[in-house]
């Protein structure tokens, strides 16, 4: 359990744990770097989020829309902004992340909604049992079950991603399949930082310093 963070001046942003479940370096390079590069992939992610970005309230037959609708929790120091939150006849929140990829299941996508999820419930006081995540290359939702497990990562990680974020270290490259539809690709370098690292790494298993002093 995440300790109680009253104080929002040292809040990290939602987005935060989204980026550091994909790839802790480019989290840190987003939120403490403040670095930033476009491809394809966010130029469509802007695109998309252009019809949620502008705050509206409006009425779709017995549910309440709100879009843009800022968010925070004081117990565990986080802010940010969810694209839209629909309240059910009934008063239940509901929030609807928009990405810009076809429909399948995410966990870094599911991770965020749920962060949005316990925001929810502690300004609220409502519980928040489910979400959606809104694809819209396939215009279609998935609906996402805020599940303990997803409330507990929430909790694990944001003490973790503000630990790292005061560090001033940048975590070592995923230097993987990630790497190909990341746009920070050309500022994180994964290949070279991981290509340098296992030279070192091999360097060290060749050059002995004890064998040659007993020579």
């Amino acid at each position: 359990m995440a300790e109680v963070n009253d104080d929002l001046d040292d809040a990290i942003a939602i987005s935060a744990l989204q980026h550091y479940s994909y790839c802790p370096r480019q989290c840190a390079l987003i939120h403490a770097e403040q670095a930033w590069d476009e491809n394809v992939h966010t130029l469509r992610g802007q695109a998309v989020h252009e019809r949620v970005d502008t705050p509206e309230s409006r009425v779709e037959g017995v549910v309440r829309v709100e879009r843009a609708l800022p968010l925070y929790s004081r117990r565990l120091g986080l802010v940010g902004r969810a694209d839209v939150v629909e309240f059910l006849p009934d008063g239940t929140p509901f929030p609807v992340e928009y990405k810009h990829g076809p429909r399948r299941a995410k966990m870094h996508d599911d991770l965020q909604l749920a962060a949005q999820a316990l925001c929810l419930e502690e300004m609220l006081g409502r519980p928040v049992p489910r979400g959606a995540i809104f694809h819209h290359s396939s215009r279609r939702r998935r609906e996402v079950a805020i599940t303990a497990a997803l409330r507990a990562m929430v909790e694990e990680l944001t003490p973790t991603i503000r630990a790292m974020l005061g560090s001033a270290q940048l975590p070592p490259p995923a230097a993987d399949a990630r790497c190909q539809e990341c746009s920070l690709a050309d500022l994180c370098q994964p290949m070279l930082i991981a290509g340098a690292t296992r030279l070192s790494a091999l360097r060290k298993t060749l050059y002995d310093p004890d064998e040659d002093e007993g020579e």
